[in-house]
């Protein structure tokens, strides 16, 4: 709501002809909400202060124009803005549209940073190790790497170490055994994550990717395998669920920093009432 529909707003108040009720009603929803009509999107304008974080924009089958206004909206209001599942044709007409936009084809991400730039300064918390099976499972990785970053969680990246060759994960242990949580991608029968399991002292998020020969069937037996886990610190998410994998793992990560770091502040701070996010 703009400046004159807030004072037309006032004065129909004033004028007797709506209540206080509904005043305060419609007012407060304007504080919340941002309504791009030429795209039908609400953008949650306030979840950062509910929930911890921005919203964040769901790219695929968008028009890029609604996933540029809806980043262009969130940057304007100081916060980083991090849109998923982009193609590369939508990538390169947002950034033509919004200018300082990064993209990363890999994870299939777009990121913007907030304006003004000092506003993007992120007290940083915790760490998440994410960890790919295979290179194949790099997407999916990538994107939960990502959703770290954009979190403000730092998140050493360790690939190629499946259960293939056994000997690979433990050459790599000093990398992610002090993590507050790690993010698991695995493919194929997707065992890997109950192996990390047994080597940390932290949640692990598992994420099945869809990677597999024709039995994999599109990753359902790597998820089946994941939700079988043996091992007691492991939670699954999704097939290829990258940004729910780093989601989940960078809130666990950065209210473990809490009591060393005091609240955390900025455009990316958790609140005392964490919920889980709407991915619109």
């Amino acid at each position: 709501m703009d400046d004159a529909a807030l004072r037309h707003l006032a004065q129909q108040l004033l004028a007797g002809e709506i209540t206080a009720e509904a005043f305060a009603r419609h007012a407060g929803a304007a504080a919340t909400t941002a309504r791009l009509d030429q795209h039908a999107v609400s953008l949650d304008v306030d979840r950062r202060r509910r929930c911890g974080f921005p919203e964040v924009v769901y790219g695929q089958g968008k028009p890029a124009e609604a996933v540029a206004e809806a980043m262009r909206v969130l940057v304007d209001r100081g916060d980083p803005a991090l849109a998923t599942r982009v193609t590369p044709e939508q990538a390169e007409a947002v950034q033509a549209l919004l200018p300082g936009v990064r993209h990363n084809p890999v994870a299939r991400v777009l990121r913007a940073e907030p304006r003004p730039p000092e506003a993007a300064a992120v007290e940083p918390a915790g760490t998440v190790a994410v960890i790919t099976a295979g290179t194949t499972d790099l997407p999916v990785a990538e994107e939960a790497r990502e959703t770290l970053d954009w979190m403000g969680v730092a998140a050493p990246l360790i690939t190629d170490v499946g259960v293939a060759g056994p000997h690979r994960l433990p050459d790599r242990l000093a990398e992610f055994a002090s993590s507050d949580a790690v993010v698991v991608v695995a493919g194929m029968e997707g065992a890997l994550p109950s192996v990390v399991g047994g080597y940390v002292a932290c949640p692990v998020v598992a994420a099945p990717t869809s990677v597999g020969y024709g039995a994999n069937f599109g990753g359902l037996a790597a998820l089946l395998s994941m939700l079988n886990s043996c091992a007691s610190n492991v939670a699954v998410v999704n097939i290829d669920a990258g940004f729910k994998a780093g989601y989940l793992a960078g809130m666990i990560a950065r209210r473990a920093a809490l009591p060393a770091t005091g609240p955390a502040t900025g455009p990316a701070s958790v609140s005392a009432s964490d919920s889980a996010p709407q991915h619109d």
